[in-house]
């Protein structure tokens, strides 16, 4: 099949669609297909037609069911779809009724979905693969990563509100992985960077460089408001580093309801005392392991692939 894949990331960012929209290009490649990614709204002859966020996508889907409507089209559902912009932006609705299949990235998804559209539905997981020939963590610290860009959506400074409360004998040290995407936020982060000396913010990495630093990690926190099913929850699952994460449905969809990482949005004290615990708690944090690297067996590739196979079988 020609599928024509929009995601409204630009050519060479490391935002979260377009590195999801890389790795669907390079799995439904393995499966026999040609696809072309876009990031321009505008209709093209194709066989299928994939769209990633529905309220960023909406020129897209309603260019396409006007120019050709015998073309299937398959919408993934990003975190601000689901449950922020769907409440808010008939655009995001009209989507989601045109589309002939939905993607969500985790089953929790599917609960906050009317009951026509969940009937077309389906859940993608997101794979990754961890970095080759091991990646050992650091013995001079516990050293932890907020993998992310800095956004307000992200809560991207609660893992560094939080480490200011560890105890002088504590080890746990805060790296910062991703672009500042403003001016606000990146003078912040510099400021937090001189004035905290748990944390350290580093910008944007590559992927590859990204992922060998997660899978190095002890922890990584996921601090986040909304996600519709965080990629870098998905790496480090691969990569084995147990997660600290918000309660949100984006996460409880993939590390379950009784995940003992969990912590209420916007609760510094319990990430506190959630870091506190991996640090000094051995059982705890080993439970957490155990955990994550049982979760891996669900994010591989051929995972994503059977769940692709089986989606397309069925348009």
């Amino acid at each position: 099949m020609q599928i024509l894949l929009f995601t409204p990331a630009d050519k060479g960012s490391t935002k979260g669609n377009r590195i999801t929209a890389l790795r669907w290009k390079r799995l439904l490649g393995e499966l026999g297909h040609r696809v072309v990614i876009t990031n321009r709204p505008h209709a093209r002859k194709c066989d299928l037609a994939i769209a990633i966020h529905a309220r960023k996508a909406a020129r897209f889907v309603q260019s396409m069911k006007n120019e050709y409507p015998s073309t299937p089209v398959v919408l993934c559902l990003s975190g601000t779809d689901l449950y922020r912009d769907i409440h808010q932006y008939r655009s995001v609705t009209k989507s989601i009724e045109l589309a002939d299949r939905l993607i969500v990235l985790q089953k929790h998804a599917l609960t906050y979905l009317h009951e026509d559209w969940f009937a077309k539905a389906v859940v993608v997981p997101q794979s990754c693969v961890a970095p080759k020939g091991g990646v050992k963590p650091l013995a001079s610290i516990f050293e932890v990563v907020v993998v992310g860009h800095l956004r307000a959506v992200k809560d991207p400074f609660r893992a560094a509100m939080a480490v200011r409360q560890l105890s002088k004998d504590s080890e746990i040290r805060v790296s910062h992985l991703g672009a500042a995407l403003s001016e606000a936020m990146l003078k912040r982060a510099e400021r937090e960077s001189q004035r905290n000396n748990r944390y350290h913010y580093e910008g944007s990495l590559s992927r590859e460089a990204t992922l060998r630093r997660i899978a190095r990690a002890r922890l990584l926190v996921l601090s986040s408001k909304l996600e519709g099913g965080a990629n870098v929850l998905s790496e480090a699952i691969c990569c084995g580093t147990p997660v600290l994460a918000t309660r949100i449905s984006g996460s409880v969809g993939i590390l379950g309801d009784d995940y003992p990482g969990l912590f209420d949005v916007g609760a510094t004290d319990a990430l506190t005392d959630l870091l506190r615990r991996c640090e000094k708690d051995s059982d705890f944090y080993e439970d957490l392991c155990r955990r994550v690297k049982r979760f891996a067996r669900d994010y591989t590739p051929n995972k994503e692939k059977q769940a692709w196979q089986k989606l397309l079988a069925n348009l």
